[in-house]
């Protein structure tokens, strides 16, 4: 019984053996993977970011405007950007 099993694993072994040494030889004649999966989720995440910032935007002006009546809306201040920035037409938020 156990050199039944010595030899099926010795099958299992060559044989593993055999398909990677086959595959190896046909590895460089595959075609490359795609990056139409990277590609969707880059474009899925700018979009997000982009109805992220209108969203945030609108509820600073709807603030804005409960507050602050029939006034023009000043342009919001960055959240992520701590350096220095000015505005050229208008105020400076606070």
């Amino acid at each position: 019984m156990s050199s039944y099993l010595w030899r099926r694993y010795a099958d299992h072994v060559y044989s593993k053996w055999e398909k990677t040494l086959l595959w190896d030889m046909i590895d460089p004649y595959r075609r490359p993977k795609t990056f139409t999966p990277l590609v969707t989720i880059y474009i899925s995440a700018f979009y997000t970011g982009v109805v992220g910032a209108a969203i945030t935007e609108q509820l600073h002006k709807e603030k804005y405007w409960e507050e602050h009546p029939g006034e023009a809306v000043p342009i919001m201040k960055p959240k992520f950007y701590g350096g220095p920035w000015r505005i050229f037409r208008g105020d400076v938020p606070k």
